[in-house]
């Protein structure tokens, strides 16, 4: 294995750890959390560039930096998809003034992200988008893009201030052709609506969004008219690396409660259980190496089908974790909360909620269906999948 910590990760990782211990106190406000961060330098980490506002280091301290916030149960980031997504996207083929202009507010966690693809008829079908933009040439026109179309799945969109969204700019184009890639600001009254999504657990993760003529600049495409989706597949190559490490520390840390639970009702008594719940220790141990192995550049890494084989591993070993976590429980698991009315969250516990949530993690992401052909084609060599007509 090709990845490796040395004594200068040691040190960095007990900087992280200090630093972490010290400003997590209470609850913090996620936007207040956000800036801290990014005052501090530790957002962008990770980004090829530096000179933003971010402080660059290599790729063994950005693990440690992951690895650490997620054991010291830090709050989850509203900043994650500008940081890990749209940053390196703008970095390996936004302009100059792009850069200058979206990637310092993010170093500083000042400007909030969300992401526009996922359609209602066209989830895992990133091609099949019918969002459309079109520009304004009319007289005294900006040459600004009015969005019209509907995203589903948003995370964070009540909470962001720009969307990157992918749209068709071409009239009468079918697939990838004829699709931009557009940076547009939230705050457009009567324009964007923005709808939560109650889930089975009760929470809002996830929004649906209107575009009604919505406006983005034309100077805020990124990779010019019609280069969408090179734009939108390169983004999706940075969905996925250092953080599935970070990832498996909190997966750790539910197996953990699985098997105190297990050994609290006295489930780990039965063979059929133990077994189970071994496997799923044995599986984790190999995604984090796998993981290590992707990062350090090894010939097996599998290549551009890596995050693929990462997605199909980890969706399907948290939902039987899921599974296994209200088997341990026992009945009791199956006894919801006294309020389940729409005016509240539901009061789920951990097994609970494990259970409820993990049941879209081999959905949402790109299906394992997807994930299974991306690995057949690209990384197999088998035939291609049968396409329908546009």
């Amino acid at each position: 294995m090709d990845f490796a910590f040395g004594p200068q990760d040691e040190d960095f990782r007990r900087e992280a750890r200090a630093w972490l211990e010290e400003h997590l106190t209470g609850s913090p406000a996620r936007r207040a959390w956000e800036r801290e961060l990014g005052g501090a330098g530790w957002i962008g980490l990770g980004w090829a560039e530096d000179g933003y506002g971010n402080r660059r280091v290599d790729l063994t301290r950005q693990v440690v930096w992951a690895e650490e916030y997620a054991r010291s149960k830090a709050p989850a980031r509203s900043g994650h998809i500008g940081e890990n997504l749209l940053a390196p996207t703008l970095i390996a083929h936004g302009s100059p003034e792009q850069k200058r202009r979206f990637l310092p507010p993010v170093a500083r966690g000042e400007e909030l992200w969300c992401q526009g693809y996922s359609e209602p008829g066209a989830g895992s079908d990133l091609a099949g988008v019918r969002t459309t933009a079109v520009r304004d040439t009319g007289a005294g026109a900006t040459g600004a893009y009015r969005i019209t179309g509907q995203k589903i799945w948003t995370s964070l969109a009540h909470e962001a201030d720009w969307c990157f969204v992918l749209a068709r700019t071409e009239p009468g184009s079918a697939r990838h052709r004829g699709l931009s890639f557009l940076l547009v600001p939230m705050d457009q009254p009567g324009r964007i609506e923005v709808r939560p999504i109650r889930q089975l657990t009760g929470t809002s993760d996830f929004n649906e969004v209107f575009f009604d003529g919505a406006v983005a600049s034309a100077a805020d495409v990124v990779g010019g008219e019609g280069d969408g989706w090179r734009v939108a597949m390169s983004l999706l190559g940075f969905e996925r690396g250092v953080s599935t490490l970070a990832q498996q520390i909190g997966f750790a840390g539910e197996l953990a409660r699985v098997l105190r639970t297990a050994a609290a009702t006295g489930a780990d008594r039965d063979p059929v259980v133990r077994e189970r719940l071994v496997r799923l220790w044995a599986e984790l141990r190999v995604m984090r190496w796998n993981a290590l192995r992707t990062l350090g550049g090894s010939g097996g890494s599998g290549g551009a089908s890596a995050p693929s084989v990462a997605k199909l591993s980890w969706g399907g070993w948290h939902r039987r974790l899921g599974e296994v976590a209200v088997l341990v429980k026992g009945a009791s698991a199956t006894v919801g909360p006294a309020d389940w009315s729409a005016e509240r969250p539901y009061e789920l516990d951990p097994a609970q909620h494990l259970f409820l949530f993990s049941r879209a993690d081999t959905i949402y992401g790109g299906s394992d269906e997807i994930q299974r052909t991306i690995i057949a084609e690209r990384a197999l060599g088998l035939p291609k999948e049968p396409r329908g007509r546009p």
